[in-house]
């Protein structure tokens, strides 16, 4: 009879904290959706070889840490050789509150598996922060 009592014990305490809970994760999903809205739109920018508006659009912390100049060099040189799009498909999305070297916020980290004219196998992966100004926006590009 004492695991009984235990048992639907625990049981009330999961159920008085499933609200908050589903709350949370279904506020964590709308997140992540648009920060892949944001992170899709900015990719285009990107195969658009608009190196311009993909800094003008990036987050304050991408641009507080990079020149423009710098930025426009290093995408260049990071898309350049791969040659044009040829596919790109959603592998992970995930929320996280903290980033290595980041300050703590709000992040979503994307992976896409791509392929370009140039590397059949490529990883793309975009980190969208919540910005100062409330907006998502992107923080990180890295493709492996």
């Amino acid at each position: 009879m004492k695991h009984f009592f235990g048992a639907i014990t625990l049981f009330l305490f999961f159920v008085a904290l499933s609200p908050a809970w589903g709350e949370d994760v279904v506020n964590q999903d709308q997140k992540v959706k648009a920060a892949q809205a944001v992170a899709e739109g900015w990719l285009t920018l990107v195969d658009a070889n608009k190196t311009d508006e993909t800094w003008d659009s990036a987050s304050s912390l991408l641009q507080s840490v990079i020149t423009k100049e710098q930025w426009q060099k290093s995408l260049q040189a990071a898309r350049g050789p791969l040659g044009e799009l040829k596919s790109r498909k959603l592998k992970t999305a995930t929320f996280s509150k903290s980033m290595p070297g980041a300050p703590d916020g709000e992040y979503v980290v994307i992976q896409y598996e791509t392929v370009f004219a140039n590397k059949a196998a490529a990883l793309e992966t975009i980190t969208p922060v919540l910005d100062k100004d409330g907006k998502w926006k992107v923080a990180g590009y890295l493709i492996k």
